[in-house]
């Protein structure tokens, strides 16, 4: 018996009977030989964390463009946060813990320089529309060709708000990305200036409190008190009431409003939107008509924030006559009298 079997026999023996065992999963679309030391979500939380992809997350906005401040969040510190209180979650029910992992960091593997607005902006001029999501699932199966199990991709395409997971693991990653957000957009705003801890709704915060630590660990308690021993993941229906109202409030205040922390997204959408019809005229005479769409698309979604800006300048900004620099004057200095 090597490792992987080993591991595999473990799952069985410790796993709670609802819980993905690596041994039944559904595969992969290219069939692949078994490594003898990882199972098959281990493999696909290494080729995920390796991937070209999640390293461009560590540029890309979660909320605010770009910040100065080190200490906001970017979409890498939120795929590592939602991928902590999803791994906690997991293991408190007995759950694949590595399946969990693998989904958590691959789940917005296909969002959009410029968070939200960037999104929104491919929403608008791609036929059928943008979801980061989808965009996600095209990037593990065909962008980068990473071949990962059915389990693996279905829990990436159904983390956001609206989809329904197959696996109790991709319940945990929908429920976390969730709390995550919610919890660390508040503390980024409140440091930004865009609200203030008063701002937040009352009963909302009597219920789970104002400090962020506490707020997240009630939300996480909620979680698991809910559903150990049963068969679906859920958190209470008070405590699921009060979450969504306090989401519902930041979509109202942070997400969707015209503070000063927003007023950049205009800019941000020009970039998208110029360059978006630049590179379509580019490949118009090197692609079918109805490939470049997508073709710039994938391109436009895989930049980083600070990468859009500076193809945005090069390609629309002029620039001055460029002369080298010369140190005659120091010469001359070197030369004089005094």
């Amino acid at each position: 018996m090597n490792i992987r079997e080993k591991l595999e026999k473990r799952e069985y023996q410790i796993l709670s009977d609802i819980a993905t065992k690596s041994a039944e999963s559904k595969g992969r679309k290219i069939p692949e030989e078994k490594s003898d030391m990882r199972t098959d979500f281990q493999r696909d939380r290494d080729r995920i964390l390796h991937s070209k992809a999640f390293r461009r997350l560590k540029h890309k906005t979660q909320v605010f463009l770009s910040p100065f401040d080190d200490h906001f969040r970017t979409r890498l510190t939120h795929t590592l946060e939602v991928s902590q209180i999803a791994r906690s979650i997991a293991r408190a029910l007995d759950l694949n813990e590595d399946l969990t992992e693998a989904i958590s960091l691959g789940h917005d593997l296909g969002h959009t320089p410029f968070g939200h607005c960037g999104e929104g902006v491919l929403n608008e001029l791609v036929d059928g529309g943008f979801n980061h999501n989808i965009q996600s699932v095209r990037v593990v199966e065909i962008l980068e060709c990473l071949n990962l199990c059915r389990e693996t991709v279905e829990g990436i395409m159904t983390h956001s708000w609206g989809y329904k997971p197959t696996t109790p693991e991709g319940k945990v990653v929908q429920l976390a990305d969730k709390i995550a957000y919610i919890n660390h957009d508040i503390e980024d705003s409140i440091r930004a200036g865009v609200i203030s801890e008063s701002d937040l709704p009352k009963h909302c915060i009597e219920y789970f409190s104002s400090i962020q630590s506490k707020r997240l660990s009630k939300m996480i308690h909620e979680i698991i008190n809910n559903s150990i021993g049963k068969s679906d993941i859920s958190m209470s229906e008070e405590a699921w009431g009060y979450t969504t109202e306090l989401r519902t409030w930041m979509f109202e205040n942070v997400y969707n409003d015209s503070s000063t922390a927003k007023l950049e997204e205009s800019k941000a959408r020009r970039v998208i939107r110029e360059l978006f019809s630049y590179y379509c005229d580019v490949l118009k005479n090197i692609c079918p008509a109805d490939r470049i769409p997508r073709v710039v698309t994938d391109y436009i979604s895989g930049m980083t924030d600070r990468f859009a800006v500076e193809r945005y300048k090069e390609l629309f900004i002029p620039t001055g006559l460029k002369c080298s620099a010369r140190d005659d004057y120091l010469f001359k200095l070197a030369n004089m009298t005094e």
